[in-house]
């Protein structure tokens, strides 16, 4: 028997008049998945998390929530909680009464209110500050507020449209990994809208990539990296090189349209006739990026481990590019896809 799936959505369209923002979208979403929507602004994202929480109606197609037709149910009709980039915090409420706020339009009573709050602010380790206002906070101590505010209430799915983009990026590497871990713990499907490909890499099962109001690729974070299926996919997730025509032949042996990441490029200054000279050197602390001008014309980029502490190369070298033909990925319209 197939188990149900927390998220359906099948020909989910949505124009703003004569702009199409959803253009026929598939996806299931399994039961306590963290399910990761990527893409760059105006790829459609965000108006399909919108859709599933239901602040936009479609213009076509269907929202299933747990096997349930809710495509034109309301948000409060939906077991679902939206955490937003702003927090959407109640500044003249204490954290407490913040995160009770659910519990109360419920109908939960004050005890059993206070208790549940108190046990969601000690989840996201917030339960010193039940007294305070969201003014008196800083940015990862409001966003620690505004999930234990959305899991109090025990939805079946959380969505988060942007939720770590207002903080800095130390914290917001660190509330990755907790936001992960607290999804583990709560046991409930997380469906997460970001822009930012390490964000999705880094805390997803599975990521759906949008572009242009469709889904480009769906799949497991190392799939979407390792195998990109079109050359969009490949350009937005990671860094890449595309490889065509003469460059194509002269390092791979064959024609086609083949992808390439940086770590899968091998530079040698060993004795041996050059491929190209390093144009420039990007020092990224553990790894260095190399970007080297091709004889052929083209232009393709490698990185290396600082094993050293220092970048082996330098600007200006000359050196013998080697890619093994199992580390690149055919793009559509090779002759090799």
């Amino acid at each position: 028997m197939d188990t149900v799936s927390a998220i359906r959505l099948t020909g989910l369209r949505k124009t703003f008049g004569s702009t199409v923002a959803v253009d026929g979208i598939d996806l299931s979403i399994a039961d306590g998945e963290f399910f990761a929507m990527l893409g760059p602004s105006g790829s459609g994202k965000t108006t399909v998390l919108r859709m599933i929480a239901g602040f936009e109606r479609p213009t076509a197609g269907r929202v299933e929530l747990a096997g349930a037709d809710v495509t034109r149910a309301v948000p409060f009709e939906r077991d679902v909680t939206t955490v937003f980039q702003d927090y959407a915090l109640f500044p003249h409420l204490s954290v407490r009464d913040n995160v009770e706020y659910g519990l109360a339009v419920r109908g939960v009573k004050r005890a059993e209110r206070r208790k549940r709050a108190d046990e969601a602010l000690a989840s996201v380790r917030m339960d010193g500050f039940a007294e305070r206002r969201p003014t008196q906070l800083s940015g990862g101590q409001r966003q620690r507020v505004a999930l234990a505010r959305a899991l109090v209430v025990k939805p079946r799915v959380l969505l988060l449209d942007e939720p770590l983009g207002a903080l800095d990026l130390k914290l917001r590497e660190q509330m990755q990994v907790e936001l992960k871990q607290l999804q583990r713990d709560a046991g409930i499907t997380f469906v997460f809208v970001t822009h930012d490909q390490e964000e999705a890499l880094t805390m997803s099962d599975r990521i759906a990539v949008f572009h242009h109001g469709r889904i480009a690729q769906t799949g497991t974070p190392a799939e979407i990296y390792q195998q990109p299926q079109t050359e969009f996919v490949a350009g937005f997730v990671g860094t890449s090189t595309v490889l065509t025509g003469h460059a194509a032949r002269e390092l791979l042996g064959r024609d086609g349209r083949f992808m390439v990441r940086p770590e899968r490029i091998r530079l040698s200054t060993e004795p041996g006739r050059p491929s190209g000279t390093i144009a420039e050197v990007v020092y990224l602390g553990a790894t260095t990026r190399y970007l080297i001008d091709l004889d052929t014309g083209a232009r393709v980029t490698a990185s290396e481990p600082n094993t050293s502490g220092n970048a082996a190369h330098r600007r200006g070298e000359r050196v013998l590019v080697s890619i093994s033909p199992n580390d690149v990925v055919p793009l559509e319209g090779s002759s090799d896809a």
